[in-house]
């Protein structure tokens, strides 16, 4: 046989054997990125319970301080509160809230002692501003409440449970004063007391009587030996029950349910657009075309979202939801 034809048979061969590996390794196509807008799944409602919740990070901390608040619209009008030794065991009267004529008592609750008035005497205060801030006998949990779960808490709270990290629990926690950030707080001193005017004997037979001496006024007093409360942050403070072994400074979780919807009508969080109140939902129809509708938001557990009103709940919506509009600059321009 011609070695030339060998040659070339051979280097044929190898080059539809480099061409077969290739063609066998090689990869899939990379797919394209879907258009914005495309509806990758749908989502049905349904109806169920709903329970939302917001966890916090504590520590136990030893006569934490905390506020008490405003019962009701009013004038506040304030006691003096004498320093007494020991921690009381009985509710002290630090003040009252009048408006109409009618009081409304704001007390220390029993353990805890009196650390400062928070505003002005005779102030005109709403419900739910802090006006007294008081000092905890002994072991609590303390956690620290940031900007975005401030809201999250003011329709108000629920039940409160604790986990000690590595400790007891969960457990029920009661929950002391309020969760708004306190200013400092001030004991004023007591009133100085009234010193009478020196009597000196007159004579009748005496023609310029001498004139009572007044005697010099006591100098005023300073405040008394508490120390008055500082600033604090927004926090929670909470107590344990008896028996539940506490170490300062341990770690702790607070998980605390601020509301609850029996039988709510819900979507899931990723077919809606919006959280406060206001949404937007993608309704589809039998086509698959989409129609963006307003809804009334409520709870959410971070899974499922309440729709109050907007959807008969018979829907199909689109997921993901709609997209909001770009923020509006002053001038009309798009925001960044």
């Amino acid at each position: 046989m011609n070695p030339r034809l060998i040659l070339t048979a051979l280097a044929v061969t190898a080059v539809t054997a480099v061409a077969g590996c290739s063609a066998s390794t090689a990869g899939p196509p990379t797919p394209g990125l879907a258009e914005r807008g495309t509806t990758m799944t749908t989502a049905t409602l349904t109806r169920m319970d709903l329970t939302a919740k917001v966890s916090l990070k504590g520590k136990v901390a030893l006569n934490p301080v905390f506020g008490l608040a405003a019962p009701v619209d009013g004038q506040i009008r304030y006691v003096e509160v004498k320093d007494t030794p020991g921690t009381p065991a009985k509710p002290t009267r630090a003040g009252s809230v009048w408006v109409k004529g009618k009081s409304t008592p704001v007390d220390v609750p029993a353990g805890s002692t009196f650390a400062g008035r928070l505003v002005d005497d005779k102030t005109n205060v709403t419900a739910g501003t802090p006006v007294v801030s008081a000092k905890y006998g002994g072991y609590a949990l303390v956690a620290d409440i940031d900007g975005g779960q401030a809201y999250a808490l003011a329709d108000g709270l629920g039940v409160v449970r604790a986990q000690i990290k590595s400790g007891p629990g969960p457990f029920d926690c009661s929950v002391l004063g309020t969760t708004a950030a306190l200013p400092p707080g001030t004991i004023p001193a007591p009133p100085a007391p009234q010193v009478p005017a020196q009597q000196v004997p007159v004579d009748p037979g005496q023609a310029n009587p001498p004139v009572p001496q007044q005697q010099p006024q006591a100098p005023e007093q300073q405040q008394d030996g508490r120390t008055p409360s500082e600033s604090t942050g927004m926090r929670l403070v909470c107590v344990p029950p008896a028996g539940v072994r506490m170490i300062n400074g341990a770690d702790a979780t607070l998980e605390v349910t601020t509301a609850r919807a029996k039988d709510a009508l819900v979507a899931p969080v990723e077919a809606v657009a919006g959280r406060e109140s206001a949404g937007k939902v993608d309704v589809l129809d039998a086509n698959g075309a989409r129609q963006t509708k307003d809804v009334v938001l409520g709870l959410t557990d971070g899974q499922f979202i309440e729709v109050k009103s907007g959807l008969t709940g018979t829907e199909t919506l689109a997921v993901p939801g709609p997209s909001l509009p770009p923020a509006q600059q002053p001038n009309g321009g798009p925001g960044k």
